[in-house]
């Protein structure tokens, strides 16, 4: 169960239930507008570009990525510094501009249930092993930087 219970697992359920909806259920809402296809872009970039940022830390400090794991490394630097969980935080950027990109209104309320099951599922059980396996040096990264942004 561990192999599928990823977040890009998540996501990609999450993006399917979003696509389904623009095509099968528009309700004949829309907020098709060139603007909103540039914000849509611009989420789903920096999406992108915010996880690359993170792997890249994680391969730079040579610690798991994966979820279920406890890491080897505190992990401070780079976009660490500004989100203690920029994947995440990317998952949701992501959702929020294919939602926007396909015009599934109705969709973008499955953007703070993503919010609610990441938290849920990896992000509060992340924390509790970085407590355990790091201590102070995790109370005084918590203090220092938020969960999100």
């Amino acid at each position: 169960m561990k192999r599928i219970d990823l977040p890009p697992v998540w996501l990609a359920a999450f993006a399917v239930l979003a696509w389904t909806q623009a095509q099968h259920l528009s309700v004949d809402l829309s907020l098709a507008h060139p603007v909103t296809f540039f914000a849509a872009g611009l989420l789903i970039g920096g999406g992108i570009i915010l996880a690359g940022l993170a792997v890249m830390e994680f391969r730079k400090h040579q610690t798991t990525i994966i979820p279920h794991e406890t890491p080897s490394n505190l992990i401070q630097s780079g976009i660490f510094k500004r989100s203690r969980n920029p994947i995440y935080l990317a998952d949701v950027l992501i959702l929020a501009g294919l939602c926007l990109w396909w015009d599934a209104v109705l969709a973008l309320a499955l953007v703070p249930i993503l919010v609610w099951v990441l938290e849920r599922r990896f992000i509060v059980p992340e924390e509790n092993r970085m407590r355990r396996e790091f201590r102070a040096d995790y109370a005084r990264y918590e203090q220092k930087v938020r969960r999100w942004l």
